[in-house]
């Protein structure tokens, strides 16, 4: 049985720098588990921890050229697994955030034209409730848009009367919409 000689972190990165592309192939299989540990240590998600280790050896690959003490390359390699790690917290964080913001307001949106929703339904209940004459001048002057001059001309009543309807029609819907408590 052949016994492979250990490199050095050292004598690897010489090798590297020196030319030889396998020192890094020696480096990765060296290193590549321990990146994904340290990288799953702080991101919690494996598959997270895979992309994590890769992208730091696409940094380290094109850094490693000039890196000065090749004994120093564990804890230089893993300051940025570690580096790495908490800017893909940071972004994860970023976006749980905004996408938290967003629901609620979305949530707060919905939950406000509901409620509105439900105000509009009762006030055409209410509106329902008036004398017929009342009706009238309430949907001509609020959902038709007509004037109290228009309206007394198609109704055939003076304008005194249309005014006088529509205020007492509106003090009814006030008053019932001031006992459920929608008025401020």
């Amino acid at each position: 049985m052949k016994k492979k000689s250990i490199l050095s972190d050292s004598q690897l990165v010489l090798n590297y720098q020196s030319g030889n592309k396998d020192a890094l192939i020696l480096l990765v299989k060296k290193w590549h588990k321990q990146f994904c540990n340290k990288a799953f240590w702080i991101v919690k998600d494996a598959d997270a921890a895979k992309d994590i280790a890769q992208d730091c050896w696409s940094l380290i690959i094109s850094k490693l050229y000039d890196l000065k003490d090749g004994s120093s390359f564990g804890s230089w390699a893993l300051r940025i697994v570690y580096t790495k790690s908490l800017d893909h917290l940071n972004a994860t964080n970023k976006k749980r955030a905004t996408l938290k913001e967003y629901k609620n307001e979305h949530e707060t949106k919905s939950d406000f034209e509901e409620e509105q929703d439900a105000i509009k339904i009762d006030i055409l209940k209410e509106i329902k409730r008036l004398p017929v004459n009342q009706q009238l001048i309430i949907r001509l002057f609020y959902l038709e848009n007509y004037s109290l001059k228009e309206i007394s001309k198609q109704l055939n009543i003076s304008i005194g009367t249309t005014k006088s309807r529509l205020f007492t029609a509106r003090e009814k819907l006030k008053q019932t919409l001031k006992n459920k408590k929608y008025e401020n």
